[in-house]
């Protein structure tokens, strides 16, 4: 197995390690839980620069890769709304569009057939990470005692739950339309699919 490849398992694995450590009451625990989802997300950069520089690609990585970002950014997603911060139905959204693109892109590779992509799916990624980044600090910060308690009124303004929905709100909405995007520019490949034919 490629080094990119298993840095891909890793971001698998530290995922349900992430979400243990974010739902424990202890708060070094908590802030344990960031630094794993950091270290997570970093090797999502690391392992797509190695495949791009070496040549390290493969048809299992070319599923994989995409499908560990899921699953770490949809479980971070769902732990929030756990805690009552986001909206499940959002989030749901989110994810179905997300994992229906992923599996329509590994149909397409699969099968040799051309997959167009968009560069607003860029956008949208870098709208997801930015905000689970955002929640994620706000949240380690929530743990850290007198620091929080001293500046309540900022970190609240910072944590405004009306500010989050409709930030939330705008980035699925944004996810939803990208998906729309992604359905309409491979029409030909969505007829292949229902009609069975390769």
């Amino acid at each position: 197995m490629t080094l990119p490849n298993q840095l891909t398992v890793a971001r698998i694995v530290l995922t349900p390690i992430f979400l243990f450590f974010f739902l424990m009451e202890d708060p070094l625990y908590k802030q344990i839980s960031v630094g794993i989802f950091i270290i997570a997300a970093l090797t999502d950069w690391y392992d797509g620069w190695l495949a791009r520089k070496f040549n390290y690609i493969t048809e299992w990585g070319k599923f994989m890769d995409p499908l560990a970002d899921k699953i770490l950014t949809s479980t971070t997603f769902f732990a929030f709304c756990y805690l009552g911060v986001l909206e499940y139905w959002m989030v749901a959204i989110i994810v179905f569009r997300d994992l229906l693109i992923t599996a329509l892109r590994f149909y397409a590779d699969y099968n040799k057939h051309a997959f167009a992509t968009s560069r607003l799916a860029k956008w949208k990624t870098f709208f997801q990470m930015a905000f689970l980044y955002y929640l994620l600090l706000m949240y380690a910060v929530s743990t850290i005692e007198p620091f929080y308690s001293n500046n309540l009124e900022f970190f609240e303004t910072l944590s405004n739950p009306t500010a989050y929905y409709f930030i939330m709100l705008f980035i699925t909405i944004f996810t939803l339309y990208t998906g729309f995007r992604y359905l309409a520019r491979n029409k030909s490949l969505l007829k292949k699919i229902f009609t069975f034919n390769k």
